[in-house]
C-alpha cells in the first residue's frame, strides 16, 4: 500500500469541488459583517438590540436546521446529492438577501443560507475524508479548512471594495442615503452568487462517496471510484477493508441505541465536546462582531473593514501552515498548542482592555490569537471529526457533533454582547481564555492521535475493547 500511485490530480480536483461547500459556508458566514453597519440603518434597527443579534445570529438557526438534517440524508442518499441541494440554497440565499426591501424576507433568505452552511460544513469534510488516503487524509480534509477561509477573506475584501469611503463625521442619515447605505450592502451579498452557482454545476462531475456505495451494495462503482484515485490493486484493498467494517458493524438501519453502544458512546462525546469547544474558544466573535470589537479599541468605521481584511488574510495564511503540519505533527499536537495559546493570548487581551490599552497593540493581539486558531483548532477539529466516527454510523454521528457545534455557535453570538455588557471587553475574553485552558486538560486527556491511519484502522482502534 506504501509504494501506491496515487492519481493527485484527480484527487485535487474532487476535493477542491466539494471544499466549494467550504468557500461558501466562509463567504455567507462572514459577509454580514461588512454589510452589517448599512443595512441596519436601511432596516430602522439600528436603535433595537434585539433585532440586530437577531439579524447577525438567524443564519445560525438555519445551520442548526442542516446539521440535523444533514445526517439522515447522507446516509440515505449520500454526500454528493445533499451538496448539490446546499449550493441551490446558497444560490437563492444569496440573490433573496440582497433584493429584499423589508426586514423580515431579510431573515427568511438568511436561514435559507443558514440551511446550505449547514448542510455543507458536515458534508464536505466528510466527503473528501472518505475519498483521500489516510496518509494524506490530513492535508485533502484541511482543503475545505483552506477553501473556507478564502472565502472568509474573500467576503471581507469584497466588502471592502464595495463599499465606497465613508468620511469621518458621517452621521446615519447622510450613510443611509448613500451609495453604501441603499446599494452597496446588497451587492456584497450579491457577489456570492459567482462561487454558489459555480459549485452547482461542478457538484455534478464528481462521483459518489466509495464508502457510500460499498454501504449500498454497489461495489463494482466503489472500486472504479478508488482504482481512479489509486490503481485497481489499491481499490481492492480498501473496498475490502471498508467492507470488513460495516461488516462487523452491520449494515441494518440506524437505531438509537447504536450511540449508547459503549463502544461508540465515548467517541461521540469526545466530537461533541470538541465540535462546541471550537465555538467556545471565541474566535469567531471577532469575525462576527468585528466593529464592536475594534470601535471599542478606538477605530472608525472605515479603518474596520480594512482590519478585518487583515486578520482575514493573516487567517488565509496560517490555515496554509495548517496543511503542511497536519500530517506531520499530527492533530493532537495541535489542537494542544491552539487550545494553550488561545488561552493566553485571550488572557494578555483581556488586560490589554482592563488598561484601556487602543491601537495597534490590541490589533496585534487579534491577529495573532486569528493566526493561533487558524492553524490549529480551526481546520484540525473538522479533520478529527471527518476521521473519528465508525462507517456504520459516521453521517449521523458527523451530524450530531456539526449540531452541537452550531448550537454552540448561536449561544457564543447570543451570549457575547450580554458578556461584553456585564464584564466589558476585558472580563469576556477571560471568560474564554478558561474556557480554552478547560479544552486543553479534555484534549490532552481524551483525544488520540489518528494522522496516517485508514478509517477502517480508526476505527478499530476506538471501537476495540479496552
Amino acid at each position: 500500500m506504501g509504494k501506491t500511485k496515487f492519481n493527485f490530480t484527480y484527487l485535487l480536483f474532487l476535493a477542491l469541488v466539494s471544499a466549494m461547500g467550504g468557500f461558501l459556508f466562509g463567504y455567507d458566514w462572514v459577509v454580514i459583517g461588512g454589510a452589517k453597519p448599512f443595512y441596519e440603518l436601511f432596516f430602522d434597527i439600528g436603535t433595537m438590540p434585539t433585532l440586530q443579534g437577531w439579524a447577525m445570529s438567524s443564519a445560525l438557526i438555519g445551520c442548526i436546521f442542516g446539521a440535523v438534517i444533514s445526517g439522515f440524508v447522507a446516509d440515505r442518499f449520500g454526500r454528493k446529492l445533499p451538496l448539490i441541494f446546499s449550493a441551490a440554497l446558497f444560490t437563492l440565499s444569496a440573490f433573496g438577501t440582497g433584493y429584499v426591501n423589508e426586514f423580515t424576507p431579510f431573515i427568511i433568505y438568511r436561514l435559507i443560507g443558514g440551511l446550505g452552511i449547514g448542510l455543507a460544513s458536515t458534508l464536505s469534510p466528510m466527503y473528501i475524508a472518505e475519498i483521500a488516503p489516510a496518509k494524506y487524509r490530513g492535508q485533502f480534509v484541511a482543503i475545505n479548512q483552506l477553501t473556507l477561509v478564502i472565502g472568509i477573506l474573500v467576503a471581507q475584501v469584497a466588502n471592502f471594495f464595495i463599499a465606497d469611503s465613508i468620511p469621518e463625521n458621517s452621521t446615519d442619515q447622510m450613510i443611509l442615503g448613500s451609495w453604501n447605505g441603499q446599494t452597496g450592502w446588497r451587492w456584497m451579498f450579491w457577489a456570492e452568487l459567482i462561487p454558489a452557482i459555480l459549485f452547482f454545476g461542478m457538484m455534478f462531475l464528481v462521483p459518489k462517496s466509495p464508502r457510500f456505495l460499498i454501504k449500498m451494495n454497489n461495489t463494482t462503482a466503489a472500486k472504479n471510484v478508488l482504482a481512479k484515485i489509486g490503481g485497481n490493486l489499491y481499490a481492492e484493498q480498501e473496498a475490502r477493508s471498508i467492507g470488513v467494517t460495516l461488516q462487523e458493524s452491520g449494515t441494518a438501519k440506524i437505531k438509537f441505541s447504536d450511540f449508547k453502544n459503549p463502544k461508540v458512546k465515548p467517541i461521540l462525546i469526545i466530537g461533541i465536546v470538541l465540535a462546541i469547544f471550537q465555538q467556545w474558544c471565541g474566535i469567531n466573535i471577532i469575525f462576527n462582531y468585528a466593529e464592536e470589537i475594534f470601535t471599542a479599541a478606538g477605530y472608525s468605521v472605515g479603518d474596520m473593514l480594512f482590519n478585518i481584511v487583515i486578520t482575514g488574510s493573516v487567517n488565509l495564511i496560517f490555515t496554509l501552515v495548517a496543511m503542511r503540519t497536519v500530517d506531520s505533527w499530527g492533530r493532537r499536537k495541535l489542537m494542544l498548542l491552539g487550545s494553550i495559546g488561545l488561552g493566553i493570548v485571550y488572557a494578555i487581551l483581556g488586560g490589554a482592555y482592563y488598561m484601556e490599552f487602543t491601537g495597534w497593540p490590541v490589533l496585534v493581539l487579534v491577529i495573532t490569537a486569528i493566526a493561533i486558531y487558524s492553524m490549529s483548532l480551526a481546520p484540525i477539529t473538522w479533520v478529527v471529526l471527518s476521521e473519528i466516527f465508525p462507517n456504520k454510523i459516521r453521517g449521523v454521528a458527523m451530524s450530531i457533533a456539526t449540531f452541537s457545534l452550531w448550537i454552540a455557535s448561536f449561544i457564543l453570538t447570543f451570549t457575547f454582547p450580554i458578556l461584553n455588557d456585564a464584564f466589558g471587553a476585558s472580563g469576556t475574553f477571560w471568560v474564554y481564555s478558561f474556557i480554552c485552558v478547560a479544552g486543553f486538560l479534555f484534549i490532552k486527556k481524551r483525544l488520540p492521535e489518528t494522522k496516517g491511519k485508514s478509517l477502517e484502522e480508526i476505527e478499530m482502534e476506538l471501537t476495540k475493547d479496552k
